[in-house]
């Protein structure tokens, strides 16, 4: 299946070639080429093992590759480490929050305000002086609708609660590629919505890279301009949605039903 390129897009913002892990024996992602232009959604869906988010963490920077690059704005950037990938444009929400438990919600925000705008290691002693970093934290949290939970430890916040956070974290650093790995798992169904129109309203800027890797095939029809599937660590389609969707190979092999029969979850 021929891969999506937006036609006004003059190069890629980000880019993997033949991006390669193996861990021992095992292939865990195969020379995965893949570029991704700015204005752009793309969901990366596959079954349970297929490499997804083998694959995000190579992008991010959390696993070294064996072979391949990745590349920002024309730039490798396959040997940074994921903070440097961060400084430089990536943002990354985990499938599992990654946040600081004993700092409040309203302080976690801070914290990566602070690093944005190159504040540093002398962040924590100068924050009470510095309100318009309160200010913006406080405004990022109101954004995810957790205004009410600015003063609340991360520790005591619901699982829903946390991963809404961690998207107010990424927006924070405000980074030029959005990398969301599930970012619906494990939360209420009153609470979804609240994480899908805060990803559709990134998506209608048009200016930004979203990478979303998610089970739920009503989510991956709603958000997405394009569709990748891996399954074995090689990357077996990828195009517009209604093109992969009704693909076979991905009907049948991928989404575990056939074309009269669709599947709800890829």
């Amino acid at each position: 299946m021929a891969s999506l390129q937006p036609e006004t897009a003059s190069r890629p913002v980000l880019e993997t070639r033949d991006l390669t892990i193996n861990f021992g024996g095992h292939v865990a992602v195969n020379q995965v080429s893949c570029a991704f232009h700015a204005g752009t959604l793309t969901s990366i869906v596959g079954p349970n093992g297929a490499g997804k988010t083998t694959w995000f963490n190579l992008i991010s920077g959390q696993l070294p590759a064996s072979a391949g690059s990745v590349r920002l704005f024309d730039e490798d950037i396959t040997r940074l480490g994921a903070a440097a990938r961060a400084d430089k444009g990536l943002g990354r929400a985990f499938q599992l929050t990654n946040l600081f438990p004993n700092l409040t919600a309203l302080e976690n925000v801070r914290l990566a305000v602070a690093s944005r705008h190159r504040i540093g290691h002398v962040f924590w002693q100068m924050a009470s002086r510095r309100r318009d970093l309160t200010d913006r934290a406080a405004a990022y949290l109101e954004q995810v609708n957790l205004g009410r939970r600015a003063d609340d430890l991360v520790a005591n916040l619901p699982h829903g609660d946390q991963r809404k956070l961690e998207v107010a974290l990424m927006l924070a650093l405000e980074p030029e590629v959005f990398m969301f790995d599930e970012p619906t798992a494990g939360m209420s169904v009153d609470e979804v919505p609240v994480i899908l129109d805060l990803i559709a309203d990134i998506k209608n800027k048009q200016n930004k890279v979203i990478l979303l890797v998610e089970h739920k095939m009503d989510v991956v029809r709603s958000l997405s301009d394009r569709i990748v599937v891996l399954h074995n660590g090689e990357l077996v389609a990828d195009g517009e949605p209604a093109e992969v969707i009704a693909s076979p190979i991905v009907q049948e092999a991928y989404l575990g039903a056939t074309a009269d029969d669709p599947a709800e979850e890829v």
